[in-house]
């Protein structure tokens, strides 16, 4: 299967780029990368060349290895970068990816933790989505879902799973015969700016009472809700937001592990995160992002922070 990956960053987000990427490549993943991104590109990325064959002004190649390359491709949207996402694989699909067979978006806070094989699989039987660890139940009489029927048949379409999770917008793996999900996520969102608030600049402006409060996440169940694509999910535990999963871990929340002090945070009580040792397990390479000796002291104070947390833990 010609299997390739999309992510969209700025900042130092690139530093989860690079954690993505060679846990992709440690795990069997061969291919390409799309990455979307706004301002400066990091330095480890210094050899990058102009690439006029991809379909995207400005578009520069980064050859990691023969068999794995970066295609920074530069993004210019008012959106907020997460709001963006049905956007950048729709155009993905029509242009620089044409020749996938399939295409996953991974949020750049995301390691992948199992062999590649398997997500083109999972992808293979429906689009490919993840349960938040909120709302694992919400049933389909749940007062936010009602609202979200309101409109998706605003948008003109029609109620096609009847889903009871709600669903992380992290991770969205999709086989090119499943296309028309990207279609109904981006058409929800424009229904969403034009008739109910929805800032694409912002993300999360609002609050729970809001069928938009998490913008493009909310779209994109919405989208689960009624696309005509099968749809095959995972529980809690696909991002390790619950013990007990093999698939990919998904740090939420700030700070994220590549700035995070481990051991001033072990002694206010607060132990390494499962999403923490994930991605400083993937930092050797085969891209690098940090210096060898930095990434030697990081790990150290990991295995420290946790000694410390078996003694010390915040109740």
């Amino acid at each position: 299967m010609n299997s390739s990956v999309c992510t969209l960053f700025e900042k130092h987000f690139h530093h989860g780029l690079a954690g993505l990427s060679n846990s992709l490549y440690q795990n069997g993943f061969r291919g390409d990368i799309f990455v979307g991104y706004r301002g400066n590109l990091p330095e480890w990325s210094k050899n990058a060349k102009l690439n006029t064959e991809l379909e995207w002004p400005g578009a520069t190649t980064l050859t990691v290895l023969d068999d794995l390359k970066l295609h920074f491709l530069p993004v210019e949207t008012e959106y907020h970068l997460t709001n963006y996402k049905p956007d950048f694989m729709i155009r993905l699909f029509n242009g620089p990816a044409k020749n996938a067979d399939s295409l996953s978006y991974f949020d750049p806070d995301i390691v992948i933790k199992c062999k590649w094989t398997f997500f083109e699989k999972w992808m293979s039987y429906g689009v490919a989505l993840v349960h938040e660890i909120i709302a694992t139940d919400m049933p389909t009489t749940h007062p936010i879902r009602k609202m979200w029927e309101e409109i998706i048949a605003k948008a003109g379409f029609k109620i096609t799973h009847q889903l009871h999770a709600y669903i992380n917008g992290g991770y969205c793996g999709v086989d090119k015969n499943h296309k028309e999900y990207l279609q109904v996520w981006k058409k929800i969102m424009d229904v969403g700016i034009e008739h109910y608030n929805l800032a694409p600049d912002k993300f999360m402006p609002t609050d729970r009472t809001d069928p938009f409060f998490a913008t493009d996440q909310d779209a994109m169940n919405m989208a689960a809700m009624c696309c005509n694509s099968p749809i095959s999910e995972f529980g809690p535990e696909g991002m390790d937001f619950i013990h007990g999963g093999w698939t990919m871990s998904h740090a939420v929340g700030s700070p994220k592990p590549w700035k995070k002090k481990f051991i001033p945070s072990a002694l206010k009580g607060y132990a390494p995160t499962l999403q923490d040792s994930a991605y400083w397990k993937y930092v050797d390479g085969p891209i690098q992002s940090f210096s060898a000796g930095y990434r030697k002291r990081k790990k150290l104070s990991i295995l420290t922070a946790s000694l410390i947390s078996r003694i010390y833990q915040k109740k």
